[in-house]
């Protein structure tokens, strides 16, 4: 039961609880979020973390007329139990449920949707100033953690914001963590934090020592003097100096003083920022403990905090990945390796324990990510950027400006391409074959399996210019690995099924080179002829292959995991369009033109048509439509 909680429809409701019950308010609201995740899976540190924080803004503020802006939505997971959620919180990152992330479709309580960190600044202050032209005098908090500030995008919103003289405000979240601890100056500057007990306690002894020296007129002179001090002792004169008014640090588990906080600031009518100081796992032991591990958690015991077994099975493509690598580079000197503040979520961890003065972990700032592995490959080092696909996005200038305009070797090492699941739109690979194959001189490669992944970082550190292979979340097919890893030759496919006929070419890349091969199979006991190509490369491609097996067939099937639109069968069907070769029939399977939610990743596959049955059945479809008018002999001359 959760007396308190059950009772909270909307902010509204929490307003009638009085300060005294809000503590129990918080503890029902930490119970709800951890038995939940302990069910579904999903981020369990950051969320208990803010559960003070979310309890005392909305008992302050007026959402939705005053707008709370959560930076990277897995911290409002109290925001959203607060918020009108609490009955459908159990469908918490469940196919057609509520969301990991803020979503402004899901409720007018989250003002902007973020599943990258760093934006919450920006966003607030472009919603106060839309606010002011409409003449909405409502306040805009913006909530951003300490992992958050190692993104540039935070310090442009602050930059931009502090000079401006807006009444914005902005909480600090400092846990000392993003996914993994926290690096870098700013993180460094922010653990010379005074704590609120530490504060307290000096000044209690200053004070007592000034009584006894001087009088009660010389402990006031001496106090102004410490609180115009104040900044240059705490994080404060950062903040200053950019035009923020610096509050704190506060302890943010405290819910008499942040309520307190608020109400003080919320008269104010300046930029003021609140540093709140936080435990990441606050309230549920393993997650404490395990700050790392709580991030993105599977089902897990309450009372243990262990994840629940998992059938065995075969390794992870990023363990295949982190794996080769390490092998690779420990007969390569110049291998380096460069992550995002995903050292774990990308098995770079394992590199940094083998190989610590070559690894670089630069925060949550993937364009500087970039920029800094372009400047290693110019003194003739072999960097590895090793980011999430839907990461990668955010340092597309600097992957064609500093990285292919000089043509220089850098390798981009793409995890969690494809489908997600859970993680939902905001997190869906759907878009690296599409941005990657239009800049000029990239190589763009997709294994079908771990064997093949192996061989392809070989190819990728072996290349003279700038190359990226994209694999997926979770288990590698599990094939017996052949040799040790050695490079591909560039822009070459290969047959993997062949039935005799040639009535219809299937041409797949990476994961649905296997459910390809099964349709061809399906095929073949329906007496239709199909060959299957694993393309392997999607730039360049292997012309010479694919244009003959299209004169042959008349009839082709792409396949990808990966937007349609620009995708690898967008290439394919250029290459025909070059070719002259525009009688040949052409079925382009791959995600639709649209935001893919979150979900169950081969429900989704089937919707999709990206399972056998799908592919066999765009197969018949295909070869059912007309035959062109143009004689497939000018087509096989080709």
């Amino acid at each position: 039961m959760s007396p308190l909680l059950d009772r909270i429809e909307s902010p509204a409701d929490l307003k009638r609880l009085t300060p005294e019950e809000l503590p129990a308010l918080a503890a029902e609201v930490r119970q709800r979020i951890i038995e939940t995740v302990a069910a579904n899976g999903g981020h369990l540190g950051g969320p208990l973390g803010t559960v003070e924080l979310a309890v005392a803004l909305h008992y302050v503020f007026e959402s939705p007329h005053d707008r709370i802006v959560w930076d990277v939505g897995h911290q409002a997971y109290a925001h959203k139990l607060l918020t009108g959620r609490r009955d459908r919180f159990h469908t918490l990152r469940q196919p057609d449920g509520i969301s990991g992330f803020c979503k402004r479709e899901e409720s007018v309580h989250d003002s902007f949707g973020a599943g990258h960190a760093s934006t919450a600044i920006s966003a607030a202050l472009g919603i106060l100033e839309g606010k002011r032209h409409k003449g909405d005098e409502g306040k805009v908090i913006a909530v951003v953690g300490d992992g958050g500030l190692t993104g540039g995008l935070a310090y442009e919103g602050l930059n931009n914001s502090g000079p401006l003289e807006k009444d914005l405000i902005v909480v600090l979240n400092d846990n000392d963590f993003s996914i993994s601890p926290n690096v870098g100056a700013i993180s460094l500057w922010l653990s010379r934090k005074l704590t609120g007990e530490r504060m307290t306690w000096w000044r209690r002894a200053v004070k007592e020592s000034l009584r006894a020296w001087g009088g009660e007129r010389v402990i006031r002179a001496v106090q102004r003097a410490m609180e115009a001090s104040k900044s240059l002792l705490t994080p404060g004169i950062l903040f200053e100096g950019m035009g923020f008014e610096y509050v704190g640090p506060v302890p943010g588990h405290d819910l008499a003083q942040l309520v307190d906080t608020f109400r003080a600031v919320k008269a104010q009518r300046r930029p003021i920022l609140i540093h709140a100081v936080t435990t990441k796992g606050k309230g549920y032991g393993p997650a404490e403990k395990h700050h790392e591990g709580g991030h993105g958690m599977t089902p897990f015991d309450v009372a243990t905090g262990k994840a629940k077994p998992a059938k065995p099975g075969p390794p992870s493509w990023t363990k295949v990945f982190a794996d080769t690598l390490v092998e690779l580079a420990e007969k390569d000197p110049r291998v380096v390796a460069i992550t995002a503040a995903m050292p774990s979520g990308t098995g770079l961890d394992l590199f940094q324990k083998k190989l610590p003065a070559r690894c670089y972990d630069v925060g949550i700032a993937e364009q500087h990510a970039v920029c800094f592995a372009a400047g290693l490959a110019t003194e003739g080092l072999r960097p590895v950027c090793a980011i999430y696909s839907t990461f990668l996005q955010r340092a597309y200038d600097q992957i064609i400006h500093d990285v292919a305009i000089q043509e220089l070797p850098v390798f981009f090492c793409l995890d969690r391409a494809g489908l997600v699941g859970a993680d939902g739109k905001t997190h869906q690979g759907a878009f690296d074959l599409a941005y990657l194959r239009c800049i000029p001189g990239m190589v763009v490669m997709a294994p079908k399996d771990e064997d093949e992944l192996r061989h392809m970082i070989a190819t990728g550190l072996a290349h003279p210019g700038p190359a990226a292979v994209r694999y997926p979340r979770g288990p590698v097919p599990g094939v017996k690995m052949e040799g040790p890893p050695r490079p591909l030759p560039i822009g070459r496919g290969e047959i993997v099924a062949d039935n005799g006929g040639r009535a219809v070419a299937i041409v797949a890349v990476g994961t649905m080179v296997e459910p390809a091969v099964a349709a061809a199979a399906a095929l073949a006991g329906e007496g239709v002829g199909a060959v299957v190509v694993n393309a392997r490369f999607v730039k360049p491609l292997d012309e010479e292959l694919l244009t003959r097996l299209a004169a042959e067939c008349g009839a082709v099937v792409t396949v990808e995991e990966g937007t349609s639109v620009g995708g690898f069968g967008a290439a394919v069907l250029e290459l025909l369009a070059r070719r002259g070769m525009h009688g040949v029939r052409v079925e382009v399977l791959g995600l639709p033109d649209e935001f893919v939610e979150q979900g169950d990743v081969k429900v989704q596959r089937k919707a999709f048509r990206l399972d056998r049955e799908g592919i066999a059945a765009a197969a018949r479809a295909l070869l059912a439509r007309p035959a062109t008018s143009e004689p497939l002999a000018r087509l096989r001359s080709v």
